[in-house]
């Protein structure tokens, strides 16, 4: 089976929408995607999210199913250690706190964390891994430990338009590793199309690999800049490029 993870085009937050940008990102993509035998397109209820898969959507000439549990991150916000003024996104820390905390790269404890635990971000984690682990077990692979029990081996290729936060979330579920250092050393950008494929090396027994992440091909072929959303400014003297908006004096 393979897993296709899209994230949303450019967005524009204040409506829930994408940037004229983000709508030529997302046209892009549904060239590359409408030339693939997809089995089910599955949707995050957001706007930004929705629209992006609007344009896949009408290119194939079908509908998809908008699931809750791919729903973005949403009222866990916390008081970030360099900044209890005002309130984060949970995932949102600067490099120099969350690696001094070792419990952040364990996939055991990383939600333990006492600004976390504030918040239970736990449960909302549990939220998403649950409902991926559902639509698996439903399409052939049901989770069993570490791993996945076979039950229907198959082909079939599953779109999934969400966001970056939850992409992370799905990844760290599928190959057993902490979130955190995937919500921070990585960077999907809009209309990035991650892969993941299934692995039987032993009958009756799935796990999953990723073959890419990220991949922006679509736009390149068709000349588009990728958007520079969801990072920052890679030198402080780039002063056209996002910086943190807290610093901390």
């Amino acid at each position: 089976m393979k897993l296709i993870i899209v994230r949303h085009g450019d967005p524009d937050y204040s409506i829930d929408s994408l940037t004229e940008q983000g709508w030529k990102e997302a046209e892009s993509l549904a060239k590359r995607l409408s030339k693939l035998d997809i089995q089910e397109i599955l949707v995050s209820p957001k706007g930004r999210a929705k629209d992006t898969a609007s344009c896949t959507l009408k290119a194939l000439g079908r509908e998809g199913t908008v699931v809750p549990w791919l729903r973005e991150f949403t009222r866990l916000f916390i008081d970030r250690p360099d900044n209890t003024e005002e309130k984060r996104i949970c995932w949102d820390w600067l490099p120099a706190d969350w690696t001094a905390r070792p419990h952040f790269f364990d996939k055991d404890h990383w939600f333990e964390d006492p600004v976390f635990a504030a918040v239970d971000v736990k449960s909302e984690y549990d939220r998403m891994v649950e409902g991926l682990d559902g639509f698996l077990e439903k399409a052939g692979y049901r989770r069993n430990g570490l791993l996945y029990d076979v039950t229907r081996s198959n082909d079939d290729v599953h779109v999934f338009f969400c966001h970056f936060g939850i992409e992370c979330v799905l990844l760290s579920h599928l190959l057993n590793v902490s979130p955190m250092p995937l919500w921070h050393g990585t960077c999907a950008l809009p209309t990035g199309v991650t892969t993941l494929v299934t692995e039987e090396r032993r009958e009756g027994i799935a796990a999953f690999r990723m073959l890419q992440f990220g991949d922006l091909s679509h736009l390149y072929a068709d000349g588009i800049e990728p958007a520079f959303a969801g990072r920052f400014r890679e030198c402080q003297s780039h002063l056209n490029e996002r910086r943190d908006d807290y610093l901390g004096v």
